[in-house]
């Protein structure tokens, strides 16, 4: 399958669907990292080989509607929620957030039964989320083939926050993070690194994919965090993969998100108005902004851009644009 950018007689649906397909981490099996996948669970929001295309249609289209990118007909609503989710990193950020030692995912040579048991244990048990989410694993969850994997994010832990009594954990939001690049990052093997970024919210934590040997890594890649009422500071820390020892820190920073949160519930549904700022982050000696940071309104979404330096570190920045989604709104 060729990654060459969509051909100009496409419709603006399909482009929008090549297009997604040309990200690096849509290059690649979302189950078994195969290369080239031909197909996609559009409900969702995965872009999946053939092997692993058969596993999805014996789990039933109430789980996993399987579609050809190439060869059917997709409708706006099916478009819509793959860009939505944004694809393989954004959804496996989701439903492999919590992995247990001892399961491996498969690889492009795995069985069939090696892929249908980490396939069915991912999206129909949904064993994988975090724990916190995993209560609301029930059949009545996956009943609508079009609600995204981003929409099921938000609805499980509406749920989870009305029905978690026992741990006492009420969800305002869930967090967007996109980690945009890195710029003079710190050198930790001969000449370069290999790094990653790991975000940390209260207990949970997300990571990045491996830039491998590159000092200026650019990821632009999309996880999500859920925001409890209790929310403390987003913890950004930047490793060096290596193979036969520990991964090395490459620096660390924190993002207070008081002003994102206090701006977006200000606000309310932000579809109701125009792009606009609703709220600054300062720049000062006790955080490591380069410039002062502003959140705004754009285009029915708040969002805020920042830059950040690197602590306890010789050299590095970080580019990163968050997203709060309110639980009510």
């Amino acid at each position: 399958m060729s990654y060459d950018k969509p051909e100009p007689g496409l419709d603006s649906g399909k482009r929008k669907l090549k297009y997604l397909l040309l990200e690096k981490d849509n290059r690649v099996c979302a189950d078994c990292s195969a290369p080239e996948p031909k197909w996609a669970s559009a409900n969702i929001g995965v872009f999946i080989c053939l092997k692993c295309c058969d596993v999805h249609r014996s789990l039933g289209s109430h789980v996993s509607k399987v579609l050809s990118v190439t060869l059917d007909d997709w409708d706006d609503d099916q478009i819509d929620s793959m860009i939505e989710v944004g694809g393989n990193a954004a959804a496996n950020s989701i439903y492999e957030a919590c992995i247990p030692e001892g399961v491996s995912k498969p690889g492009p040579d795995a069985s069939h039964e090696e892929r249908s048991k980490f396939i069915r244990a991912k999206y129909e048990n949904e064993d994988f989320l975090e724990p916190s989410l995993r209560i609301m694993s029930n059949s009545s969850d996956r009943d609508s083939p079009k609600r995204s994997s981003s929409q099921k994010f938000v609805d499980d832990l509406r749920s989870s926050s009305s029905k978690n009594t026992e741990a006492m954990v009420v969800f305002i939001g869930i967090l967007k993070v996109k980690v945009i690049e890195g710029r003079n990052l710190a050198v930790r093997d001969v000449r370069t690194s290999d790094p990653y970024v790991l975000l940390r919210l209260g207990e949970q934590k997300v990571q990045t994919t491996v830039v491998k040997s590159n000092l200026n890594p650019v990821w632009n890649e999309e996880l999500m965090l859920s925001v409890p009422q209790d929310y403390g500071l987003l913890k950004v820390e930047v490793y060096d993969q290596d193979t036969f020892s520990a991964d090395d820190i490459m620096g660390e920073a924190e993002v207070d998100i008081q002003p994102m949160v206090t701006s977006a519930m200000a606000f309310g549904d932000a579809g109701m108005f125009g792009d606009m700022q609703i709220g600054k982050w300062l720049k000062s000696n006790d955080n490591c902004l380069t410039e002062d940071s502003t959140v705004n309104i754009i285009d029915g979404k708040v969002k805020q851009k920042m830059t950040l330096k690197l602590q306890n570190v010789e050299s590095g920045e970080m580019d990163l644009e968050i997203e709060l989604m309110p639980l009510d709104s």
